[in-house]
């Protein structure tokens, strides 16, 4: 941890002649940046230069866990981790126009295992933004692109400690490369947002060698009655309690062309590249404490999934295609505790039906919002069915706790 030790001394030594404050002012370092929906309580550390002409906001956050585990036909065990620990900071140089985000992920369920020829994952975001009014966002570099919303949302914002089993095989995720947001959001009329990326369809931190395969993604988001408050879309549950009811529909679309990994920007590498298209619908409402949402998320490919080492034909890899459908209801009560539940299943495509099983995953939750979500309390279980190709089943089940806190 002493790149980390040293990252803060550097940032808190250089700037001896910032301005430091600890602001909860809408107006002081609130950026709305679109790519980068992270849910903040407050507004975190920031540091502004006498002449302004530079600010740099700092945040920090984690999620540590317990959880106890059994799987079908194997002894109950125990699992407790720092499941995320993210350093992350944004801000602006010369103009307000002209802003940058970067966050750092330190914790070993972020990073993942270091292989062999592969790149340590430390760098989540790495992006500069222009915004030359409040309706548009240009970026260039690393950061999550406009897909479902669960993965678009900060893992800070959840109900629950994890995004659900279709996000975890259908999501988009992060990539490198160049996006345009148009928004259009008002409180009380119909508004809608449309958001575009064209990136290397590699994912986060990939140095392979280049080809001609880009991905090409494209987003609409419709609000009937108006914009949600303190930007609801962008975390789960209705911990503001909206006053009024609150809707957004959702439809995103990418291709992938030439993937080289089994879930496009995520997974393992392929033996052969593959074209892939991936569709992903949402929908929320929210209304006095009570949330709604339901996803629908699908990936298909140009030719067969599976691919088979020409070096090894008894070594094959295949892409995650198929679909799935979630349902999530929850109800916050005026003391800010929130009762969960969620709804999911997931069927795989015909080309892999033989090697993957379809999933039903249930699960309750219980959350104390004590800081709305950047300090609260998590308990939930949850029952997974999987049903193989062979007519055989499994059923799992976890109970968890967690704790998350964060500026």
């Amino acid at each position: 941890m002493r790149f980390f030790y040293y990252l803060v001394c550097f940032l808190f030594f250089s700037f001896s002649n910032a301005q430091i404050n600890i602001s909860q002012s809408k107006n002081d370092n609130d950026l709305k940046l679109t790519a980068l929906p992270y849910y903040s309580f407050g507004k975190g550390l920031g540091l502004t230069s006498p002449d302004s002409l530079f600010q740099l906001n700092i945040r920090f956050r984690m999620q540590n866990r317990v959880t106890y585990i059994e799987n079908d036909g194997e002894n109950g065990a125990y699992d407790g981790q720092i499941r995320r620990l993210r350093l992350r900071f944004d801000g602006y140089v010369g103009n307000p126009k002209f802003l940058y985000a970067i966050q750092l992920s330190f914790a070993p369920g972020d990073v993942g295992e270091i292989k062999e020829g592969e790149n340590l994952n430390i760098i989540r975001d790495a992006v500069v933004f222009y915004r030359p009014n409040k309706h548009w966002n240009v970026s260039f570099g690393q950061t999550k692109l406009p897909g479902n919303r669960q993965r678009i949302n900060s893992s800070g914002g959840l109900q629950l400690s994890d995004r659900t089993i279709n996000n975890a095989r259908f999501t988009i995720d992060r990539d490198f490369g160049f996006q345009v947001h148009n928004i259009n959001e008002y409180m009380d009329k119909f508004s809608y947002n449309f958001k575009a990326a064209v990136s290397t369809g590699e994912g986060r931190n990939s140095t392979d060698n280049p080809d001609d395969g880009i991905a090409v993604t494209g987003k609409a988001e419709l609000f009937p009655f108006g914009a949600f408050a303190k930007d609801g879309t962008n975390f789960e549950g209705d911990i503001v309690r909206e006053k009024k009811p609150k809707l957004m529909i959702s439809g995103a679309f990418q291709q992938n062309n030439h993937a080289r990994r089994t879930q496009g920007q995520l997974g393992n590498d392929l033996f052969e590249q593959r074209t892939m298209k991936s569709v992903l619908l949402d929908g929320m409402f929210k209304y006095n404490g009570w949330a709604a949402m339901a996803s629908y998320m699908s990936r298909t490919t140009n030719e067969n999934a599976v691919t088979i080492n020409p070096l090894d034909i008894t070594q094959s890899n295949y892409a995650f295609v198929g679909n799935g459908f979630d349902y999530q209801l929850s109800y916050n009560t005026k003391k800010n505790y929130e009762f969960i539940g969620r709804y999911s299943i997931q069927k795989v495509g015909h080309d892999i039906e033989a090697l993957t099983p379809n999933t039903k995953q249930y699960s309750l939750g219980v959350t104390k919002y004590i800081w709305e979500h950047a300090f609260k309390v998590q308990a939930e279980i949850n029952y997974d069915t999987l049903d193989y190709f062979d007519g055989t089943t499994k059923n799992n089940w976890y109970f968890r706790f967690q704790v998350e806190i964060g500026i």
